[in-house]
């Protein structure tokens, strides 16, 4: 019997009831949708965080004693979108892309946050790789917002980061 520290299961307690709304969100947000891309994406995501709840459940259950690891991210996609037409977007297919780019970034960064707060070794690990897989989902959001136009990131320009180089170099060096 594994006892786990009293942080790490208010922690994934927490994760836990998020991720309840979270996936039926983004069941509802699936079925939705037009774009054969975004559908792929956000059942990918679903998919991964049910796959979480798994892993917590286990990292939870003191009678479970086998080694606990999160699968690859790719273990979560579902076959069959790729043979989907894929037609113009749907009048909800922008608004759930950017609802979903966001959804991903919360989870990564409370997956991070909630990573660096946990004391057991396994469970700290596990919600590192979730993170990381939930970081991936964020690109990939990003390269279908921007591939559509409805993502615009403003880039600096030379002299601007000339001159913040020229300000730090100076600060640390001089």
């Amino acid at each position: 019997m594994h006892i786990l520290p009293a942080a790490d299961l208010g922690i994934m307690a927490q994760h836990l009831s998020a991720h309840k709304g979270i996936i039926r969100k983004l069941n509802i947000y699936q079925r939705m949708v037009q774009s054969s891309e975004l559908k792929k994406i956000i059942s990918q995501q679903a998919n991964a965080m049910q796959g979480h709840v798994h892993i917590m459940l286990a990292f939870i259950d003191p009678a479970f004693h086998d080694p606990i690891e999160v699968p690859p991210l790719y273990v979560f996609e579902e076959k069959g979108y790729e043979n989907w037409q894929s037609g113009n977007a749907g009048e909800n297919d922008q608004w759930i892309a950017l609802e979903t780019h966001s959804t991903a970034k919360q989870m990564a960064g409370n997956n991070f946050s909630s990573a660096l707060m946990m004391q057991d070794l396994a469970v700290r690990n596990a919600h590192v790789e979730m993170a990381l897989q939930q970081t991936e989902l964020l690109r990939r959001y990003e390269a279908f917002l921007e591939e559509t136009g409805w993502m615009y990131v403003p880039q600096s320009d030379i002299r601007s980061q000339q001159d913040t180089y020229r300000h730090f170099y100076q600060a640390f060096y001089s």
